[in-house]
């Protein structure tokens, strides 16, 4: 992608700053917040726990609260997953980062699969958040990757998301010109996992993806605005 198709501001608005180590801090939540302020990304997306404290330090900012529902293996029970939506949207998350039944839709049990998309989507909904669903692509056949976008569009998610982040691999171009290529056009889609660069960056947008789930939010667009002043 050439940069001079694209602003810096647009290029912020497609992260979402990933704090979701298990060892964060309070003071590195904090501290995440600050930069993703700074530099006016999309989100912040943070475990259920710290939706409140976020929310505080995001209040009149720019940048939207996310967390992360059924996190990060999916194998939480569907009535599990929407009281976890409820508790984080009632907290002030405005978007979710659900992990679908990996196990599941491995064993072919679709209905099941979208039963339970649908009830957090629904959830959503009704208090206006919208719905991100983590396919978890490391674990999938490419069948299974296309029968799982389409079980999310069924299922009423906003966007289809690649990974975690925690599995062995993470988004890859030709994933997510699959999924791009499987959903209709409302449905968005979102790359996660090992987005460390300008470059991985701008590839994900050229293919279609609206969102990146990125930790080094700092140093890609530090290096694109870099890159635009010697331009």
């Amino acid at each position: 992608m050439k940069l001079d198709t694209i602003s810096v501001e647009q290029v912020a608005k497609v992260i979402d700053h990933s704090l979701l180590k298990p060892e964060m801090t309070e003071a590195e939540i904090v501290a995440g917040c600050e930069v993703a302020m700074k530099y006016h990304v999309a989100s912040v997306c943070v475990k259920p726990y710290y939706v409140p404290l976020v929310k505080k330090l995001l209040e009149g900012s720019d940048v939207l609260v996310s967390t992360v529902i059924g996190f990060p293996h999916g194998g939480a029970t569907t009535a599990s997953k929407v009281f976890e939506a409820q508790d984080a949207i009632a907290n002030g998350a405005v978007e979710l980062d659900m992990v679908l039944n990996i196990g599941e839709l491995r064993s072919g049990n679709f209905d099941v699969v979208r039963e339970d998309i649908k009830a957090v989507c629904d959830v959503a909904n009704d208090r206006g958040a919208k719905v991100k669903v983590i396919l978890e692509n490391a674990y999938l056949t490419d069948e299974l990757k296309v029968k799982a976008c389409q079980l999310c569009e069924e299922a009423g998610a906003d966007w289809v998301k690649t990974s975690t982040g925690f599995a062995p691999s993470g988004a890859t171009l030709d994933d997510l010109k699959l999924m791009r290529a499987t959903v209709s056009p409302k449905v968005q889609v979102k790359a996660a996992g090992g987005v460390r660069t300008l470059d991985a960056l701008l590839d994900v947008i050229e293919v279609g993806c609206t969102r990146s789930g990125a930790t080094a939010t700092a140093v890609i667009l530090d290096e694109l605005i870099q890159r635009k002043s010697a331009a």
